[in-house]
């Protein structure tokens, strides 16, 4: 499986549980990986053949920057979720990091991975009260 990765993706967002997250935005990073193709852009050389990356970081940083979320598990699994949705690819890797989260620590984060059939599930799941 070819892959496509954006690395260190920086944005700002309100995400957190105590009351002083919920009223200033922090910085998240985001690193992104999914499935691709490739072989027929590097045969062509066409952005027009390949998934383009710009537009994906495009449509995170978007719907990152206008979300608001308590725990980074959800806005992970919604930026999964986008991908999968919004650009059609086979598997999604997600690592989100809130950088000096903990003091004495670099960051804190998840990582998860998705897959196609995992929107279908969590399509049902939301459609269900």
């Amino acid at each position: 499986m070819d892959k496509i990765f954006i690395h260190a993706l920086k944005t700002e967002t309100i995400v957190g549980i105590f009351d002083w997250e919920r009223q200033v935005k922090q910085t998240i990073l985001i690193d992104i990986e999914f499935s691709a193709d490739i072989r027929k852009a590097a045969l062509s050389d066409s952005i027009d053949d390949t998934l383009n990356y710009k537009a994906v970081a495009k449509r995170v940083l978007g719907f990152v920057e206008g979300s608001s979320f308590h725990l980074v598990e959800t806005l992970a699994e919604h930026i999964a979720m986008l991908i999968l949705q919004d650009f059609g690819v086979a598997w999604v890797r997600i690592s989100l990091s809130k950088p000096g989260a903990i003091r004495g620590s670099r960051d804190v984060g998840v990582m998860l991975e998705r897959q196609t059939q995992d929107l279908n599930t969590w399509r049902t799941a939301k459609a269900t009260p």
